[in-house]
């Protein structure tokens, strides 16, 4: 199950969760009357569901076997990818549109690409140049120049987008040596402390209680779509290079927008439709390009 293409599919449903939580979260957001309140019991829900997976999964010798260092970066992991960028996400989320938070969270294959080349050896080939540059153009398509626009929301995606950015690379030599289990529970359970502290500071932590049933609905919904998202995720990090996963990735952003306009009915203009394409040839090409390329993967330790 270690192998490339194992990676890549799980790669592939990790865009398929990701296309229906941004829909998904963008409509939950607004339900509920904090942002950071409504983050913090979602990754609650996720961390308890992740959790409980690693207990399941993870055998106690496996844990014995992290070098103490590990844990260590692990708590980094939980900051720069579990908690802050949260906050950062989902106050912008509430103030952006689905589809421009889409678009900006979608260029994280840009960042880690550009990352992944000097800090983890990875090397792009033109084939995969190209394929990224069809991503990038067709995401650029999908947003028309009618719907750019850029404020403070935008702005708190794009820093959560560069964190989560950060925390790829991290986690893709973290994943080494610890289970990818392990890597999603740690996150997930570690940033919730961060935010519950968050809440605390801010005096949020009263508005808990006074939150309906529907409120908590949508807290146990997208909690769910977040657990099988950082569960895929992690454990195609750990199998595929990061740069082809954060491409794949992309592969979303066309299931957002196909769910949208079954919300509103509305077809999209051509040039968007254009860009839809584009992103599932160059997505597609990067998936098939992958399998074909099928071989177990090997990880080097960790250095020191």
């Amino acid at each position: 199950m270690k192998t490339l293409r194992w990676g890549v599919l799980l790669a592939v449903g990790t865009a398929l969760i990701s296309g229906v939580s941004i829909f998904v979260n963008g409509l939950a957001v607004k339900q509920l009357p904090d942002p950071a309140v409504y983050t913090t019991l979602k990754n609650g829900v996720a961390a308890l569901v992740l959790v409980g997976l690693a207990l399941a999964t993870v055998r106690p010798a496996q844990l014995r076997a992290v070098p103490a260092r590990s844990w260590g970066w692990l708590a980094v992991i939980g900051v720069i990818g579990g908690s802050v960028p949260f906050l950062l996400f989902f106050t912008g989320l509430a103030q952006a549109s689905a589809p421009s938070a889409a678009f900006i969270h979608k260029t994280l294959f840009i960042w880690v690409a550009i990352l992944a080349v000097p800090l983890l050896g990875e090397r792009l080939g033109l084939a995969q140049l190209g394929a990224l540059a069809l991503l990038l153009v067709g995401q650029a398509l999908i947003l028309t120049p009618a719907g750019v626009s850029w404020g403070t929301g935008e702005t708190m995606i794009a820093l959560a987008t560069l964190l989560w950015a950060v925390e790829t690379i991290v986690a893709k030599r973290l994943l080494r040596e610890v289970p990818a289990a392990v890597v999603g529970a740690g996150r997930l359970a570690i940033g919730l402390v961060v935010l519950f502290g968050y809440l605390a500071v801010t005096g949020a932590l009263a508005k808990v209680g006074a939150l309906t049933g529907v409120q908590w609905g949508w807290i146990l919904l997208t909690g769910l779509l977040l657990s099988g998202y950082v569960g895929t995720w992690f454990a195609a990090l750990k199998r595929a290079p990061a740069s082809l996963v954060t491409a794949i990735l992309v592969l979303g952003a066309p299931v957002t927008a196909g769910i949208q306009a079954l919300q509103t009915g509305a077809i999209p203009a051509p040039p968007v439709l254009t860009g839809q394409l584009l992103v599932l040839l160059a997505g597609g090409a990067l998936v098939v390009t992958a399998i074909r390329r099928w071989r177990p993967v090997t990880a080097p330790a960790m250095a020191g």
